[in-house]
């Protein structure tokens, strides 16, 4: 089964693909050997001085793919898709807006699709 994963600033909760931030432009922590990517340098100085607690507290935070909302998955719909249950903020729409272009929104979701961002790259 495939998981799809959007990244997601520990210390804020912002979807990484909704603010149009790259992999490779994202500032950076590690963290156990682990690293995490930020939507800014003063997030990730504000995770650097307690990780735990930011990275617990996005522990249960997915992205919609449609619409790059952040929820937890508590309050998420799940939408089988081939080998795997996707979910989805609760708006009957994103779900019908996937389900014309399935391929597309994951690709975007997973940041391999080039995606402007809801503030063309501008973030605190």
């Amino acid at each position: 089964m495939k998981k799809f994963k959007s990244k997601v600033c520990p210390t804020c909760g912002c979807s990484l693909v909704r603010l149009g931030i790259k992999d490779t432009s994202a500032t950076k922590s590690t963290y156990k050997d682990e690293s995490y990517s930020f939507c800014c340098s003063g997030c990730a100085k504000i995770f650097d001085k307690n990780p735990s607690k930011y990275i617990e507290e996005i522990k249960n935070v997915i992205v919609c793919p449609v619409c790059l909302a952040e929820k937890n998955i508590a309050h998420t719909t799940g939408v089988k898709y081939k080998n795997t249950v996707i979910p989805f903020c609760r708006c009957p729409h994103c779900i019908s807006t996937f389900e014309e272009k399935p391929e597309y929104y994951l690709d975007r979701l997973m940041g391999k699709i080039e995606y402007e961002g809801l503030f063309n790259n501008l973030c605190c």
